[in-house]
């Protein structure tokens, strides 16, 4: 993250990560205090830590409105996971 080689650097489910104890939340409020200013960190996961959305730049909630699962159609590989 700090080479400067990348513009984009994505944490898939960090915040998961966090509010399942498998991260300290310290960690990753430092991860984001040293991010380069030219690099776009996105943190992805529900339940993101008060902290953290406190830090961030842009918070995104997505909310379900319709879902093929709620219909009985399974998860897709490729779509779903």
């Amino acid at each position: 993250m700090l080479s400067g080689a990348w513009d984009i650097l994505i944490l898939d489910e960090v915040n998961t990560a966090v509010t399942l104890g498998l991260l300290d939340v310290k960690d990753v409020l430092d991860l984001i205090r040293a991010k380069p200013a030219k690099l776009h960190l996105v943190l992805t996961g529900r339940d993101a830590h008060p902290d953290v959305i406190a830090l961030a730049d842009l918070v995104t909630e997505m909310r379900n409105i319709k879902h093929p699962y709620e219909r009985g159609i399974p998860a897709r590989k490729g779509i779903d996971y």
